[in-house]
């Protein structure tokens, strides 16, 4: 999946497929299983449109139907007529069929279908395709969530993790919000320096009164375009949560903020997990030993099994040239975990540690160094500014393909 596509997850909606192959099934089946179809409850149901309109002669419509046709287009279109009498209003529908036909697109449009896939069909593109029924097209675009986890304590994750929003913020110029998870000893309101008296734990205690008005007073400013919501730091109270307590806040934020970084502490909690597998892109932070060996692992083949269709967790090399300290070689390291690292951050105490000591990143006690060249390139290749645009695979792609290949030319 190319990481400059960004999809939303679905709201609460109930989607009814009627299929009539089973390839179009096992993707289908599959795709129930992805992250942001988690809030959608699906059917599937064999029979095509024929079925869909017996299905609802008397019985209420879901959200979305989803029909595969075989047919050709006179008699798909006859049924698609028929169940038109039976749809409640605000039923969506979108068409997956054999044939690339763009006379049947524009009578599909016509008659406010929501889209016309052609199979075959992947994962993605089946989602995608329901993801944008309720997009709205108006707004500011989809946020892109970026998640940051240690290997193990102590690897300096949630630094990175601060580093990388303020690169986001200051050099690619998007706004960002830092999101500090670690409840209990979070680090990011001495990173930046602030003491704001509000935090994430407002949004996690009274989830559903989450909305943007909440989360404005949530955040507190650190620069011209990042934005903190920080932890409590606090012992005074246990943080054991529902593993979807904090989806509220990142659905709002993801509708109003471009880049939203979360420092994902070092525990294995239902609402820590829910939020590594929900982020549009995980990083798993490690130093180069043994048990940072053990745990990266774990944590990418855990993770990357639960995002099946989406972008493996990245891996970052953190402190490497500890002095005296044995050390796997990188390329060792890397292998191991069949992954090439998203960057490899030397050692730097002196850097690092005056940064942290007075409360601020790295750009702003040496502009010019290694880390922070490390830091702009994780910054792009995560918000995808490097990734070449990917078309959706609908009708007029293959008609796309075609006109270029005669012209000599590359589709755009």
């Amino acid at each position: 999946m190319n990481p400059e596509i960004t999809i939303a997850p679905l709201p609460h909606v109930a989607v009814q497929v009627f299929s009539e192959t089973s390839q179009v099934v096992a993707v289908i089946e599959e795709a129930s299983h992805d992250r942001r179809m988690a809030k959608a409850h699906l059917r599937i149901q064999a029979g095509g449109a024929p079925a869909a309109v017996e299905a609802y002669r008397d019985a209420p419509t879901p959200n979305v139907i989803v029909i595969e046709t075989v047919n050709g287009s006179r008699s798909l279109l006859e049924q698609l007529d028929e169940l038109a009498a039976f749809c409640d209003e605000g039923t969506r529908v979108v068409v997956i069929g054999h044939v690339n036909d763009v006379q049947l697109y524009r009578e599909l449009m016509r008659r406010g279908v929501s889209d016309y896939l052609v199979a075959p069909i992947d994962v993605v593109t089946f989602v995608r395709a329901l993801s944008e029924i309720y997009a709205n097209n108006t707004s500011k675009p989809l946020g892109r969530v970026i998640a940051m986890v240690g290997a193990k304590g102590g690897v300096g994750s949630s630094t990175l993790a601060h580093n990388l929003a303020h690169t986001i913020a200051r050099e690619m110029v998007v706004e960002t919000v830092i999101t500090d998870m670690d409840l209990p000893y979070g680090t990011a309101g001495l990173d930046f320096n602030q003491d704001p008296p509000q935090g994430i734990m407002e949004a996690a205690f009274d989830p559903g009164r989450v909305d943007n008005n909440m989360i404005e007073r949530l955040l507190s400013r650190c620069g011209e375009r990042l934005q903190l919501m920080a932890a409590p730091s606090s012992l005074d109270r246990l943080y054991d949560f529902q593993a979807d307590t904090f989806d509220p806040l990142f659905d709002a934020l993801r509708s109003t903020v471009p880049a939203i970084v979360l420092d994902v502490p070092h525990v294995w909690t239902g609402w820590a997990r829910n939020a590594l597998v929900r982020a549009d892109e995980v990083v798993v932070v490690a130093e180069p030993d043994l048990a940072n060996l053990r745990n990266a692992k774990n944590l990418i083949d855990t993770l990357a099994a639960a995002r099946p269709n989406d972008p493996r967790p990245r891996l970052v090399i953190n402190k490497v040239g500890i002095p005296k300290r044995p050390e796997i070689a990188v390329a060792e390291f890397a292998r191991a975990l069949d992954c090439t690292p998203l960057a490899t951050i030397a050692f730097d105490p002196g850097h690092f540690g005056t940064a942290n000591n007075n409360g601020q990143m790295l750009a702003e006690v040496q502009a010019k160094s290694k880390a922070n060249e490390a830091m702009l390139e994780m910054a792009k290749t995560l918000m995808g500014r490097e990734a070449a645009k990917v078309a959706k695979k609908s009708l007029l792609s293959p008609l796309l393909a075609r006109i270029s290949s005669l012209r000599g030319g590359k589709a755009a």
